[in-house]
This record gives structure tokens, C-alpha cells and sequence, in this order.
């Protein structure tokens, strides 16, 4: 079987194209997620930008990776649930395939970011590395593009 056909065929999916409150309601909590992220995504690297500079990096970064991860968890769960509603028109979508790209490009910088020595000595309180600071200038860029390129998918659908 299809499993794209599958997914459009979830009863979860028939319920959201059906209701005409239950698809703005999860598009609202989609949007939320993504102001979560988004929010804590480019306070903190504003703040390994060299903003903010009077509080330290070690008390801000861990409680945004935290609202970022929620936010992250929220917008991925509920972008599965609009997903769900017309998955192959999406997936044809190109603003959709750059969107789902440049998460990825941001979530890899997450990842790498995460795992080099450069960003735990700037949360134990020395100045970001050059490394850091570049990560964060890619971040900034990456999930603005991710959400430019969301909003441009019901205009190339």
C-alpha cells in the first residue's frame, strides 16, 4: 500500500479535513511550536552574537535549548498532523521540499554545534569560538529560511 494514501487515509487526517475547527486549531499550535523555536533559536544566538552581553551565556543557553526543543517537538508533531491532510501535495510542493531541507541543515548545525568543545566552553563561560559564532550567523539563517519558505507553501500549491 501507498503510504502516502495510508497517512491521507488516518481517520486522524479525514478528522482534520472535515472539522472546520480542528485543522485551525492544530495550524495555531503548529504556529505556536514554531514561535517557540524560532524565539528561542534566535535569542540565544543573538546572545553568542554578542547581544545581551550582561547575561551569561551559561544561564540563558540551557533554559532556550529547552524551549526550543518544546517548541521543536510541538511543531514537528502538529506539521505531521497538517502533513497528514494532502501529503502528496505537499511533498510536490518546492517551497515544502526546501522548508523540510533547510530544517534538517538546521537541525545537522544543532547537532554539530552540540557535540564540538566550542559550545561547552562558551556555556562554562569563556567568549564563543569563531566556530560558535558562525553556527550561530548559519542558525539564524537556516530557520528564517525554514520559515520563509513555510509560509510560501499555500502559494506554490
Amino acid at each position: 500500500m501507498d503510504p502516502l494514501a495510508a497517512l491521507a487515509g488516518w481517520p486522524v487526517a479525514a478528522a482534520l479535513r472535515r472539522s472546520a475547527v480542528l485543522y485551525p486549531l492544530v495550524n495555531a499550535a503548529h504556529i505556536l511550536g514554531i514561535g517557540l523555536l524560532v524565539g528561542a533559536i534566535f535569542t540565544l544566538d543573538a546572545r553568542v552574537l554578542g547581544a545581551f552581553s550582561r547575561a551569561p551565556l551559561a544561564a540563558l543557553g540551557p533554559p532556550l535549548v529547552r524551549v526550543a526543543a518544546l517548541g521543536l517537538a510541538a511543531a514537528a508533531a502538529t506539521g505531521l498532523l497538517l502533513f497528514s491532510v494532502r501529503p502528496a501535495e505537499y511533498l510536490a510542493n518546492p517551497a515544502f521540499q526546501v522548508k523540510l531541507g533547510l530544517i534538517l541543515l538546521g537541525l545537522a548545525n544543532v547537532l554539530a554545534l552540540k557535540l564540538g568543545a566550542g559550545w561547552r566552553r562558551a556555556l562554562a563561560g569563556e567568549a564563543p569560538a569563531p566556530s560558535v559564532r558562525v553556527a550561530a550567523l548559519a542558525s539564524l539563517l537556516l530557520w528564517t529560511g525554514a520559515v520563509l519558505a513555510g509560509r510560501w507553501i499555500g502559494f506554490l500549491g
